[in-house]
């Protein structure tokens, strides 16, 4: 990796008096897929809305290309397992909403092109209630990439989806950070995801949340999960999560 996007300086947080997140420093590349997993209720989410500038920190600092950030911006696009799409809005009508306000030349053959990359041609004029959870997935990652943004802050984004149709989502959102570069940050509690889709896993602690360690996944795309390498990541992730499990 190149350029240094994110830098994660020192970061604390505390809730009343309960510490959440107890000193996290770390960097991202620029380019770098990232994935964070860890404990339930560890502060996982809560050191993302940090890192995307919808939360202060107590201490420390983030640095987004070397400036500090101090709120959210419009370089980063947050896609979280709630979901954002419209549903007052056609599918279209989302993408062309997202891309309100920023100085694309043609911002219809934008949306276009979008919406076919994310295998939704033909339902352009469709509403969110007529389409599927996987559907609605893809229209979110769409009108989040239509934009152009730097980064992609993602919390548990396929959380609510069926196993079979999380894989088919981690599957098409692969291909197209195989197209189209971004720097992402994953929240994720599958740790089979995080192997499928990062190029690096921190695996955190219980709260206060600190780095417990790193993975470096060092696999060609596509990967293939039941490879012994695969595996030998996942059993390694899940020991230190404090589950012993068969390799």
């Amino acid at each position: 990796m190149s350029d240094k996007k994110i830098a994660v300086e020192g970061i604390s947080k505390k809730f009343g008096t309960l510490p959440v997140v107890g000193g996290v420093s770390f960097d991202v590349s620029d380019g770098e897929f990232v994935a964070i997993v860890g404990p339930s209720g560890c502060g996982k989410s809560t050191l993302l809305n940090i890192i995307a500038g919808f939360e202060r920190p107590d201490a420390g600092a983030i640095r987004i290309n070397g400036v500090e950030r101090i709120g959210p911006s419009p370089n980063g696009i947050m896609i979280s397992q709630q979901g954002s799409v419209f549903p007052w809005l056609t599918v279209h009508e989302n993408l062309m909403f997202g891309l309100s306000g920023t100085r694309h030349a043609d911002k219809e053959a934008l949306a276009d092109r979008y919406i076919d990359m994310v295998g939704l041609k033909g339902f352009e004029d469709s509403y969110p209630h007529e389409l599927s959870g996987g559907m609605l997935k893809r229209v979110e990652i769409a009108r989040a990439l239509v934009v152009k943004p730097e980064i992609l802050y993602m919390d548990e984004p396929f959380s609510a989806l069926d196993a079979l149709m999380s894989l088919r989502m981690q599957t098409e959102l692969r291909r197209i950070l195989d197209e189209e570069r971004h720097t992402v940050i994953l929240i994720t509690h599958d740790v089979e995801e995080a192997i499928y889709l990062a190029d690096r896993i921190m695996v955190l602690s219980a709260r206060p949340t600190v780095i417990q360690t790193t993975f470096e996944v060092d696999l060609p795309h596509p990967r293939k999960l039941s490879s012994p390498e695969a595996q030998r990541v996942r059993v390694a992730i899940l020991r230190e999560l404090g589950l012993e499990v068969a390799g």
